[in-house]
């Protein structure tokens, strides 16, 4: 079982191209806030967002924010059960089922569902539908994702619903990806 969760400054960076990701993450109104600033590229194009993810104390999503330095914004709200509406209220039923988000470029928000399903090594795999952020076009989308618990609360598999991707995530006391195979690392403070 994780420890309860206290304010910590986390950084990764790709394996591959430039780029940086500085997050802070800490306990928030009975919940848990992330904040973190992510610059990289992405087919040779450069970007710079900020994002925000505020989840309950059981690691449910209810809020997120994304931002461009150049502005561009995507922000949207959950009842923390899979109904999501835009900021103005709107529901968005296209993402019904949608428990969890995944943003690209961070290997932050793998974290969320670890932590909020406390699987076991002799669970299930967890089979997710997740709400999906590219960081290119800001367009969210459905996108299957499995979970399996290979080590309690040290490794755990992510692959993608098609199995044209998978990678076993190390974590550590916290639930934070330490290194991603492949795409991420952690910096060591």
């Amino acid at each position: 079982m994780f420890r309860p969760l206290s304010r910590r400054t986390v950084r990764w960076r790709p394996i591959e191209g430039e780029g940086l990701e500085h997050l802070v993450i800490a306990p928030h109104d009975g919940g848990i806030r992330a904040d973190s600033v992510v610059i990289g590229e992405r087919g040779g194009i450069p970007y710079g967002v900020r994002y925000r993810i505020d989840c309950d104390a059981r690691w449910h999503v209810r809020r997120f924010w994304i931002e461009t330095m150049a502005g561009q914004r995507l922000a949207l709200l959950s009842d923390g059960k899979g109904h999501w509406r835009d900021e103005e209220g709107n529901a968005l039923p296209e993402f019904d089922g949608c428990v969890d988000i995944d943003l690209a470029g961070t290997p932050f928000t793998n974290t969320i569902p670890i932590r909020r399903l406390g699987l076991t090594p002799q669970s299930e795999t967890a089979k997710l539908t997740m709400l999906y952020v590219p960081f290119d076009r800001f367009e969210p989308f459905r996108d299957g994702q499995h979970y399996t618990c290979l080590e309690a609360d040290r490794l755990y598999r992510y692959a993608a619903e098609d199995r044209s991707f998978s990678a076993d995530l190390p974590v550590d006391e916290d639930g934070l990806v330490i290194d991603y195979p492949g795409l991420f690392e952690r910096l060591r403070a």
